[in-house]
């Protein structure tokens, strides 16, 4: 299958998900996330602000946060480039892809990012991501040296082919076991 393909038939089965099932298995995502070595070290933690459909990362950020961990989410400009910058509610407006992001344009160190939260809509056994086709993460992350993570569900595991400007999420956490 193309990514195209797979794009639209991951997409499809995230919107037909049953909502308390989503929700059982975000907890039990988190749960994981949270207990990982990666988590527990990171001072600084980026994540993303999700469609409904993805994991929801709302929970995250405010456990981040009560765990004294500085919260980043993306702002992303044209030609696929974009940046982190602190998560402040308060302080965001509604991109072009209808999703929340900051208004601020002052960008957090890469350097100093310890963990990135990485979305996506289909993973491989290697940890490549299909997303939403910008390219947006794996610019950013072509020199990352932190670490990465992405929270998936089981109909988001799916074999394909990365191409050469793919780069791999290191650890990716997925939940199947009673679901």
């Amino acid at each position: 299958m193309l990514k195209k393909e797979i794009r639209q038939s991951v997409l499809r089965q995230l919107k037909a998900q049953d909502k308390e099932r989503k929700a059982k298995l975000d907890r039990a995502l988190l749960e994981q996330l949270l207990a990982s070595p990666d988590y527990q070290k990171a001072k600084t933690l980026a994540t993303y602000l999700a469609f409904d459909f993805e994991y929801d990362t709302q929970t995250l950020i405010e456990q981040a946060q009560k765990d004294g961990k500085v919260v980043l989410v993306p702002k992303t400009y044209p030609k696929g480039r974009m940046i982190f910058t602190e998560y402040k509610p308060n302080e965001l407006e509604m991109s072009k892809f209808g999703l929340l992001e900051p208004k601020s344009d002052q960008a957090f160190a890469k350097d100093k990012i310890d963990l990135i939260h990485v979305p996506g809509l289909a993973f491989n056994s290697q940890g490549y991501r299909i997303g939403f086709g910008a390219g947006f993460y794996d610019r950013y992350l072509d020199d990352f040296q932190g670490s990465t993570m992405s929270t998936i569900y089981p109909c988001q595991e799916v074999d394909f082919r990365s191409d050469p400007h793919d780069i791999p999420v290191r650890k990716v956490i997925t939940y199947a076991q009673g679901f």
